[in-house]
């Protein structure tokens, strides 16, 4: 109580002298002009406006930065990290256009912002032009930087774009020497792995993305992939599962669990997961391509031809598709129908030899075995590892009455794939042929236990 008295004592002291009161408020008054001043300089309003950026309030931050390139055009400083900072809210909002000319303006005014060039890159990678956008990675790498890490990642992630997989992977390792709990870098070198088929690296990569952050469906989901592409199915089943747990609006974990249970032999369960997968990604032509794959195998070939159909409309080069709806033809038992796209897939994509193949297929059907054995040339030197087409090679000059040849490629399709029991089952009609029971018996027997069944 006397505390609280003696304050109000000397406020009514105060109140009451004039000259006081006014030396307090003029004391007051240039504090506040002070604190305006100082809250006004540019670099304040730039730290300010990036501290707005970190906590993700990209409207109050877009606010000061717009003051500063309004009102601070001559500051050299400040206005080229502004121009920087409000090119990287252009490539958040996808505007690759607007971010492309603030970091050339920041360019313009110096030549040796390696963040500039940074963010130039983010923005030729998000217009889609890789090849530019790699190229200014490489001189902000050459700059004075502080987004080496940055560099590194994004540069990477262009390169698996382009295909150039040694080079992500390369770059992907530096970005995660530098900042190693990355799971981008993680998630994308896995995704390099992949597609080079190194698929236990993948699956490591994958993992230790999932370690860093448990709740991130996409690792879930590439990692199911890379299981499946290993044939471990119900390992990419449950990474499937967890994916749509996480992202229950995940078309692409339903398509590849879709692609798991349709391996396992599941197709009612695939197509279960190719419709929610088509009712979530309705222009996929890929998904149709995959369930019309499904109903293929069930012996839906019309709904497997509509799907297929579907798919051409829907995909830019669908040489894979018209080749799986030339199967769907050829199981039905039109075999002009089935060579017709079997045609029109070599046309768009020459190097497809599982096209070859097939169409060897409905030629051999036809009993024109030269054209067969033709077809099946050309997609073993496309392929040379390709078993299937040395047992149909081998089946055509079976059907010709070469046997010694029949029996030579039917002995390289064991060797490049030994579970495979069709090729024991061609071999050893061969053998029958040729009146050697023994071997015929032995074949068949092989066939059986790796679960043929006519």
């Amino acid at each position: 109580m006397e505390i609280k008295a003696k304050a109000q004592n000397i406020w009514e002291y105060i109140s009451t002298n004039p000259l006081i009161s006014a030396v307090i408020a003029a004391l007051i008054g240039l504090i506040i002009t002070g604190l305006v001043a100082y809250m006004s300089r540019p670099g304040v309003k730039l730290t300010k406006a990036e501290k707005l950026l970190d906590k993700g309030d990209k409207r109050r931050a877009k606010i000061l930065l717009t003051q500063i390139l309004v009102d601070h055009r001559d500051n050299e400083t400040v206005f080229p990290k502004a121009l920087i900072d409000r090119a990287g809210i252009y490539i958040s909002d996808k505007d690759s256009k607007s971010a492309i000319q603030y970091a050339s303006d920041a360019i313009k005014r110096n030549e040796y912002n390696g963040d500039a060039y940074y963010i130039l890159g983010r923005a030729y990678s998000l217009k889609g032009e890789h090849e530019k956008a790699i190229q200014n990675f490489d001189i902000a790498l050459k700059r004075d930087t502080k987004r080496e890490a940055d560099c590194y990642l994004y540069r990477g992630i262009d390169y698996y774009i382009q295909k150039d997989y040694d080079n992500s992977i390369k770059d992907l390792n530096k970005a995660l020497e530098i900042r190693p709990k990355s799971v981008l870098g993680f998630v994308y070198r896995g995704i390099a792995y992949s597609n080079k088929k190194d698929y236990d690296l993948a699956i490591a990569d994958y993992s230790q993305a999932i370690r860093l952050d448990p709740h991130y469906a996409v690792a879930y989901n590439n990692r199911g992939n890379a299981y499946w592409n290993k044939r471990d199915y119900d390992l990419a089943i449950a990474d499937c599962d967890k994916a749509i747990r996480l992202n229950p609006n995940s078309a692409a974990a339903y398509n590849n669990r879709g692609i798991a249970y349709g391996n396992k032999g599941d197709y009612d369960l695939a197509i279960a997961d190719y419709g929610q997968a088509i009712r979530l990604a309705p222009n996929s032509a890929a998904v149709y391509n995959n369930r019309g794959f499904a109903y293929n195998a069930k012996g839906d070939y019309d709904l497997a031809i509509a799907d297929y159909n579907q798919a051409i409309t829907l995909d830019l080069n669908p040489a894979q598709t018209y080749n799986n709806r030339g199967a769907a033809y050829s199981n039905k038992g039109d075999y002009d129908l089935a060579i017709a796209d079997y045609d029109q897939a070599i046309t768009l994509d020459p190097n497809l030899a599982q096209a070859y193949n097939n169409r060897s297929t409905a030629y051999a059907d036809k009993g024109d075995y030269d054209r067969a054995i033709a077809d099946c040339d050309r997609a073993i030197m496309l392929d040379p590892n390709f078993a299937v087409a040395y047992n149909n090679r081998g089946d055509a000059y079976s059907n010709k009455g070469d046997y010694d040849r029949a029996i030579a490629d039917c002995d390289q399709a064991i060797r490049l794939d030994p579970n495979d029991a069709v090729s024991y089952i061609t071999r050893g009609e061969v053998y029958q042929k040729i009146g050697d029971t023994v071997k015929a018996d032995a074949d068949f027997a092989k066939a059986r236990e790796l679960g043929y069944k006519p």
